[in-house]
C-alpha cells in the first residue's frame, strides 16, 4: 500500500517533460518532507526513487534530493519546513497531515505533492477536490473518517470488546477529528474508551501502565 502511494505521489512531478528539464543547467531538486522517522521510511523512499528512475529521471543528472524528517516530534515541523523552503526546491513531496500543513504554511509558490493525508478541503489545503488551486496537489485517504472503521474492525476480532485503550496526540491536527469519530463509534457500540494523550515516546511506559491498570482489552494507535 505505502509503495503504491509513493509511486503515485510523484505523478505531478513526472508531468513536467524531460525535454524541459534537460534545458536546466543543474538537476531539479526534490524536497522530501515527512513527520515520521527516516529509519521507518527507507522502503518508501527507495520505492519513490526507483519510480523516478523508471520514468527516466536520473539522479544526479535530472534530479537531486533533500530530506527533512521530524522523527515524530511535530513541534519541529515549522523550523524544518522553513529550512527546506530556503533551499528553493523544484517540488516538495510531503506526508502526513501535520507535515502537509506545516509546509503549506511556509510556501505558496513551490509546488507541493502530498503523498498521503486527510481531506485537503477540510484542512484548508485545497479549494475543492476537482480544482485544488494554489500550489498543492496529491493524494488523500480521508484518514479523519477512519475512526469508526477502526472500531468496526476491532469488533470483528473481539466481538465482546468492552474497554479500548487509545493513544491520542491533540497536537496532531488529524487526531482531533479522528478522536471525535472514535468517541461516537465507541458510544454506539457501548465500548468504554481509555484514552492517553501521548506527545513523546518517553510517555509510552506510563501509557501502558495506565492501560493495564484500567484493564483495557485492546489498543488503538493513531498514525503520527
Amino acid at each position: 500500500m505505502q509503495r503504491r502511494i509513493f509511486i503515485q505521489g510523484i505523478a505531478a512531478f513526472a508531468a513536467w517533460p524531460l525535454a524541459a528539464r534537460a534545458q536546466q543547467s543543474s538537476p531539479a531538486l526534490i524536497g522530501f518532507f515527512n513527520a515520521g522517522a527516516a529509519s521507518s521510511l527507507n522502503e518508501e523512499i527507495d520505492s519513490f526513487r526507483a519510480a523516478l528512475r523508471n520514468l527516466g529521471y536520473v539522479e544526479g543528472r535530472d534530479v537531486g534530493f533533500e530530506y527533512r524528517f521530524a522523527n515524530g516530534d511535530l513541534d519541529k515541523l515549522p523550523a524544518l519546513a522553513a529550512e527546506l523552503v530556503r533551499l528553493n526546491p523544484t517540488i516538495i513531496v510531503s506526508s502526513p497531515v501535520p507535515a502537509n500543513l506545516a509546509i503549506a504554511k511556509t510556501t505558496s509558490t513551490i509546488p507541493i505533492v502530498t503523498a498521503s493525508g486527510a481531506d485537503p478541503v477540510a484542512f484548508g489545503l485545497a479549494k475543492s477536490l476537482a480544482h485544488p488551486a494554489g500550489n498543492i496537489t496529491g493524494l488523500t485517504n480521508f484518514a479523519e473518517e477512519l475512526g469508526s472503521k477502526q472500531i468496526d474492525l476491532l469488533r470483528e476480532f473481539l466481538p465482546r470488546l468492552a474497554r479500548l485503550a487509545v493513544l491520542v496526540n491533540v497536537a496532531n491536527p488529524l487526531h482531533v477529528p479522528q478522536w471525535r469519530e472514535t468517541q461516537a463509534a465507541a458510544a454506539q457500540a457501548a465500548i468504554t474508551l481509555v484514552p492517553f494523550e501521548l506527545r513523546t515516546a518517553d510517555q509510552l511506559e506510563e501509557a501502558f501502565a495506565q492501560f493495564a491498570r484500567e484493564r483495557a482489552e485492546a489498543l488503538l494507535v493513531r498514525p503520527t
